[in-house]
């Protein structure tokens, strides 16, 4: 089993920078495939990159060019540090961990982007 907590999370305005960074523990993180997620108010919790084993990266089309997820598995951490930041991306992001049929989450992080 894997325990996430997010961090990081606060008001931004737009075209401001945060980084977010999600702490793992109680498994061996490297074997781990970790992505972030986002819910914004009224809508479904959305997909937002991905970071492999590897280390390959994919982003949804939404973020990318804006967005970089990295991982440090000495640290059992894996980060989003997002730029260029824009009202819509005003939302709680969640951090995830899968492998095969398992997934576990975080409690969230807010985001709120505004002037």
């Amino acid at each position: 089993q894997v325990q996430l907590v997010e961090s990081g999370g606060s008001l931004v305005q737009p075209g401001g920078s945060l980084r977010l960074s999600c702490a793992a523990s109680g498994s061996i993180f490297s074997i781990y495939a970790m992505g972030w997620y986002r819910q914004a108010p009224g809508k479904q919790r959305e997909w937002v990159a991905q970071i492999t084993t590897g280390g390959s990266t994919n982003y949804a089309d939404s973020v990318k060019g804006r967005f970089t997820i990295s991982r440090d598995n000495a640290k059992n951490t894996v980060d989003l540090q997002m730029n260029s930041l824009k009202h819509d991306d005003t939302a709680v992001y969640y951090c995830n961990a899968g492998r095969g049929l398992y997934s576990y989450w975080g409690q969230g992080t807010q985001v709120t982007v505004s002037s």
